[in-house]
């Protein structure tokens, strides 16, 4: 088949608050509120597309669904500017051959994933 699929070009979830949780993703990732800008522009670069089990405990908490993994240049300026902000962090950090990651939590407690891919930055 012909690779019709250029990307992905939006992800969308459920939200208690989702003016707030949108102001804060874009306070503190860039990432432009829809509602307000035109979408978010991102570099391009590798996107993982995994499905993980039911029962998987890598996300932390059972009921959330999903996670997002984002690119990011310089982890460690990056992780210190959140941990500066109030954002909370997960201290453990993970350095694997193919980069290094870390994790936050949004103020509804999603998890989000860090990733410096290896040939980025540092």
């Amino acid at each position: 088949m012909e690779k019709l699929v250029t990307g992905i070009g939006g992800i969308f979830f459920r939200s208690n608050d989702n003016n707030a949780l949108a102001l804060w993703y874009e306070k503190h990732f860039g990432i432009n509120a829809v509602q307000n800008y035109k979408p978010w522009q991102q570099e391009a670069g590798p996107t993982v597309f995994a499905p993980f089990k039911k029962d998987t405990n890598y996300f932390g908490n059972p009921d959330q669904q999903f996670m997002i993994n984002f690119r990011i240049s310089d982890l460690d300026k990056f992780y210190e500017y959140l941990k500066t902000a109030g954002v909370k962090v997960d201290e453990n950090r993970l350095n694997e051959s193919y980069g290094k990651f870390a994790w936050a939590y949004d103020p509804e407690g999603n998890k989000i994933e860090l990733w410096q891919p290896i040939d980025e930055g540092k």
